[in-house]
């Protein structure tokens, strides 16, 4: 038996866990950007994904709460560069907590007791503990539907990758031992890794 819904029927908020339940595991965004006043914001997004290999560039898709967009995409919009994390399960418990609404004015890193270090080519610093940083800048904005989420794009311009978990250059996902998202305060690790054999390419007519 099958329950159907009809989206236009729903609140934005019921719509928005029919929509995280479905898509589901997803990678998180663990950004860290600087407000007005230089302090370190951290949040993490999981309506994140990658939109072009050459130049790489990422995207996060952020929304807002009571007509107000959370700090990141401020940040981002006014600064125009951030940092990506890839954290990793041993990093799950902060990676939560960050996930805690704060005044603009305060640092979810200081607040959590997170190591950063200087970034190589953007002024936002990255955080030392985390196995991939991947640091952005800026490229473009687009809002979507009635909630007008904006899902931000970013060009990486340096990976920081730890050197246990890259090899002939690929990333080792079993190493890395990721975060997924799933619904509700709810996480998973990677469990069972099957490999199939790969697709041959043949050209359509």
């Amino acid at each position: 038996m099958t329950v159907s819904i009809d989206p236009k029927t729903l609140a934005p908020e019921e719509a928005y866990k029919l929509v995280i339940g479905s898509v589901v595991p997803r990678p998180i965004a663990w950004v860290t950007s600087r407000n007005a006043k230089g302090a370190v914001n951290l949040a993490p997004f999981s309506a994140f994904m990658f939109v072009s290999p050459k130049p790489p560039l990422m995207a996060i898709s952020v929304g807002h709460k009571a007509g107000v967009y959370k700090d990141t995409a401020t940040n981002i919009l006014q600064r125009e560069d951030y940092v990506i994390h890839i954290a990793n399960m041993a990093m799950i418990e902060p990676l939560h907590l960050s996930s805690i609404e704060h005044p603009p004015d305060v640092s979810e890193v200081e607040e959590l007791g997170l190591a950063t270090v200087p970034s190589s080519l953007v002024a936002t610093p990255r955080l030392r503990d985390a196995p991939i940083a991947l640091e952005c800048r800026f490229r473009q904005c687009l809002e979507f539907g009635h909630t007008k989420s904006r899902l931000i794009v970013g060009e990486v311009v340096m990976f920081h990758i730890r050197d246990d978990i890259i090899k002939d250059g690929k990333i080792d996902t079993k190493a890395l031992d990721p975060i997924c998202r799933l619904g509700g305060p709810r996480y998973a690790g990677l469990g069972e890794i099957v490999t199939m054999q790969p697709v041959e390419q043949t050209a359509k007519s």
